[in-house]
């Protein structure tokens, strides 16, 4: 009589413990009645009829995926060697579980195949130097075809870009040359000032002598600090000129 009344109730309890569900903030459920799909739940508490009904949980954090090494081939013919990480989160529990048989494994390889035809289509130099770029085309794209699986892809960021050795090699020369041309470009720039300089500076002498022969004068007490024991300058025709035709006004006034 007693065991009558338990097995029963046993049963009741047991089927009961079984279609309780309890489901995080962050998580939803997705309800299948009889293989059909019935409707979106949670969180909270969730009773599912076990037999006739499904739950398929479903996180909606955003999901970090490591997308792996991939060899691509550059525009300018250059393999490398790329890696990304890619930030998506379901936002559609619904077309993530229906129209997709594994969205996480799908998004994986959509964003590799991305990752390669993105990546190929441009050059090295664009690789190393334009990532933000790279980034966010890669991330419309994968944005554009996860959309049908209930996906939003919010950012994807290219880690690392490999090169081999012989290569690594020719792009430090090929910086170093960079290096020597700015170098001397400088220098050019440098001597092409300092000639206008000098052009002016010749331009107002020209039409100053005294500028001239005072600048020759502080020439020569210039050299007079050296340590040199001999020292051999240029004389000026002009301060030349100057004295022997003083010289000639004296003797023409010594004769008259």
């Amino acid at each position: 009589m007693i065991l009558s009344i338990l097995v029963p109730i046993a049963l009741v309890l047991g089927l009961l413990v079984m279609s309780i569900r309890i489901l995080p903030e962050y998580e939803r459920g997705v309800v299948f009645f009889l293989g059909r799909f019935q409707a979106v739940k949670g969180p909270g508490l969730i009773i599912v009829i076990p037999g006739i009904q499904q739950i398929v949980r479903v996180d909606l954090r955003v999901i970090t995926l490591d997308v792996p090494s991939q060899d691509v081939i550059s525009q300018d013919n250059v393999t490398v060697r790329v890696n990304a990480v890619l930030y998506f989160r379901v936002v559609d529990p619904e077309k993530a579980i229906i129209q997709v048989e594994d969205y996480y494994n799908a998004t994986s390889q959509l964003a590799q195949t991305t990752l390669r035809s993105v990546l190929g289509k441009h050059d090295l130099d664009e690789m190393l130097s334009e990532r933000d770029k790279l980034n966010n085309d890669i991330q419309a794209i994968l944005d554009v075809q996860t959309d049908a699986w209930g996906i939003k892809v919010a950012n994807v960021e290219i880690k690392h870009v490999d090169l081999n050795e012989s290569m690594i090699r020719a792009i430090a020369r090929q910086a170093e040359a960079e290096r020597e041309r700015r170098a001397k470009i400088i220098h050019a720039e440098g001597e092409l000032q300092a000639a206008q300089k000098l052009t002016e500076a010749a331009g107002i002498m020209s039409t100053n002598p005294q500028a001239l022969q005072l600048r020759y004068l502080q020439t020569m007490a210039d050299m007079a600090t050296t340590s040199q024991s001999t020292v051999i300058f240029p004389f000026p025709m002009d301060l030349l000129k100057g004295l022997m035709g003083s010289k000639a006004d004296g003797a023409t006034k010594g004769s008259a």
